[in-house]
């Protein structure tokens, strides 16, 4: 892959290349330190016919800062891959937003980093298509509970729902609690998990149905029925287009 790393902290790109360099050999690495050079950079290279295939992003930069440089960047008839790599863990609900692959916090890890490149090949392998890949075989969610860590694997995860501080995982089977923001959850596992309320994110994979729903609280709406839950997962207003586009493809 062509890979561009557009920090203006020399330091955080050359810490980038080097993990870059850990990972799987054959990748092209090219810098930008500010906005404008990237964009001339991702231009040049499609002049060059060896367009970037990937942008790993900070976001807090002099200038344009990084999501108005996603913006810009998916304004582009073939746009790059986005992956933000970020000291603040704030603009995750906007990373994504902008479609970004993934969302990376400082100092990123070398594990973190080859599953975000995993992701941006995933996601060109399947441009175009319809349905999205299920999760690979070792992506899982690691729940730590009353000092026992437990890995779920994704592929069984049907429901995240954000509960207070906590979200709630939930399997065909039984609920886990995990400790992180489901905003996190959505922009990681974008390409496996919709969100289908400003509280809950479901499994792509299992959407069977959108039914016409009475709630007590919230009155007349929608909800949708998944393939090994009993139970029906109510679906906002705003995100009732999202779930009939995913259910006719």
């Amino acid at each position: 892959m062509h890979i561009l790393i557009v920090d203006d902290e020399s330091l955080a790109r050359s810490r980038l290349r080097a993990l870059l360099g850990n990972c799987a050999a054959g990748h092209t690495v090219t810098e930008a330190a500010h906005a404008a050079d990237a964009m001339a950079t991702v231009q040049n290279a499609v002049a060059a016919r060896h367009p970037v295939d990937a942008v790993l992003l900070d976001i807090h930069m002099p200038g344009q800062n990084g999501l108005a440089l996603a913006h810009a960047l998916r304004a582009l008839p073939a746009p790059p891959a986005i992956v933000f790599v970020t000291a603040h863990a704030d603009h995750a609900v906007s990373a994504f937003e902008l479609d970004a692959v993934d969302y990376l916090t400082k100092p990123v890890r070398l594990e973190r980093l080859q599953q975000a490149l995993a992701k941006v090949q995933r996601s060109a392998g399947h441009a175009g298509t319809a349905a999205p890949a299920p999760p690979a075989s070792g992506e899982a969610l690691v729940i730590q509970d009353r000092g026992r860590t437990e890995r779920v694997p994704l592929a069984e995860v049907l429901v995240l729902k954000a509960e207070q501080k906590y979200v709630t995982v939930r399997t065909g089977s039984r609920s886990y609690i995990l400790d992180a923001s489901l905003a996190e959850l959505e922009v990681r596992h974008a390409a496996h998990f919709l969100r289908v309320h400003r509280n809950a994110l479901v499994a792509r994979r299992a959407m069977r149905s959108l039914e016409k729903h009475y709630d007590a609280e919230e009155g007349e709406g929608w909800a949708l029925r998944l393939h090994g839950l009993a139970e029906l997962v109510a679906v906002s207003r705003r995100q009732v287009a999202a779930v009939r586009e995913v259910l006719a493809s």
